[in-house]
């Protein structure tokens, strides 16, 4: 909704002004400049980029237009699952987190957390992949966090792909206003001689490329690309924060106090308080124990 918000004020405010100016405003519209000015950039973006990120770039865009997927909520079910997995590890062995993490979609813990399993298949992935290597491996914390960062790495370097096409589009987009322009020149050098309205319009239409170029550039394509990137930076921070959970677990620290180093890696606009954690988590501990009961 934001993004909406901020292209109407980035229009309302420059043909505002515009015609507060007593502008023409038909004078602005010129198709055949938006042509050559956005097919060339688009031309661009598609010979710049494989299919792969084009096509992350086709499936980012309209990400943008909705809520954020993360919120405060989210991340105290990501720590609930955690911390369950962490205490059924502590009282039967982690071989018993076997059938969890092989099959995380049948899983009886999984399973009560839809929105996670639904909207950040990505999260769990990465999750059940570093707990497999745990049950089944030999791996120390030092080996483990080694090799967490060289994927997270990995996967910073390909989610900002998406928003850096998007923002070399950007870069190329005054450029081609003056392409535009110049070819607009081109007529109205051709138009010499006729009548002066004419010459006039042309030189207008071919002002309004450099016009519309840069417009483009900053009110519009690179604000996106930067959106974009808060997206891929929110993955980032929530895969860092399973991270720091399981290398604490790892170096023999009690789950409660695990997932308390993962609260401490999450944003502070999104982070749970810490008695709101707790409480969530005495509820689990209810809930294990009635579990446990009917076992």
């Amino acid at each position: 909704m934001n993004i909406i918000f901020g292209f109407f004020i980035v229009v309302s405010s420059v043909i505002g002004g515009y015609m507060l100016s007593h502008g023409y405003l038909l004078a602005l519209w010129q198709p055949y400049e938006l042509l050559i000015i956005l097919g060339a950039a688009t031309g661009g973006l598609v010979i710049a980029n494989p299919p792969h990120i084009l096509g992350r770039v086709r499936k980012g865009l309209p990400q943008l237009l909705r809520k954020s997927r993360y919120d405060k909520a989210l991340y105290l079910q990501l720590l609930s699952v955690i911390y369950e997995l962490f205490m059924r590890s502590r009282k039967n062995g982690m071989l018993s987190l076997e059938t969890h993490v092989e099959e995380p979609d049948e899983s009886f813990i999984f399973q009560q957390y839809p929105r996670l399993m639904r909207q950040h298949s990505e999260a769990i992935t990465f999750l059940v992949d570093y707990l497999r290597l745990i049950v089944g491996g030999n791996m120390n914390s030092y080996e483990l966090d080694n090799l967490m960062d060289i994927e997270l790495a990995t996967h910073e370097h390909e989610a900002s792909q998406p928003s850096g096409a998007l923002s070399a589009m950007a870069d190329g987009l005054p450029g081609f206003g003056i392409v535009a322009a110049v070819m607009g020149i081109v007529i109205t050098m051709g138009s010499l001689g006729g009548p002066v309205e004419e010459t006039g319009q042309h030189l207008a239409a071919a002002l309004v490329g450099t016009f519309l170029g840069i417009l483009l550039s900053y009110g519009f394509v690179g604000p996106l690309a930067r959106a974009l990137q808060y997206i891929a930076e929110d993955e980032a921070m929530m895969l860092n924060c399973i991270k720091t959970t399981l290398v604490a677990s790892l170096n023999g620290y009690a789950p409660v106090v695990a997932v308390e180093f993962g609260r401490k890696a999450i944003p502070a606009r999104l982070r749970p308080g810490f008695y709101e954690l707790e409480d969530h988590i005495h509820e689990i501990g209810l809930h294990d124990g009635a579990v446990a009961s009917q076992e």
